[in-house]
């Protein structure tokens, strides 16, 4: 994969839907179990980026 959807302003939600197009399913994950890491709550951004 090539190039980037985002820079230093993040995917945003209208990129959201491309955000696979840039990032392979390993780095998906890795962001997914990050997130899960860091909020175990899930409260801060719930489903906007990644799945809730």
């Amino acid at each position: 994969k090539q190039g980037s959807i985002s820079a230093e302003h993040g995917v945003g939600i209208l990129k959201r839907p491309y955000l696979g197009m840039s990032r392979s399913d390993a780095e998906l994950a890795l962001m997914t179990t990050l997130k899960r890491t860091l909020d175990p709550g899930n409260i801060l951004n719930r489903g906007r980026i990644l799945p809730a």
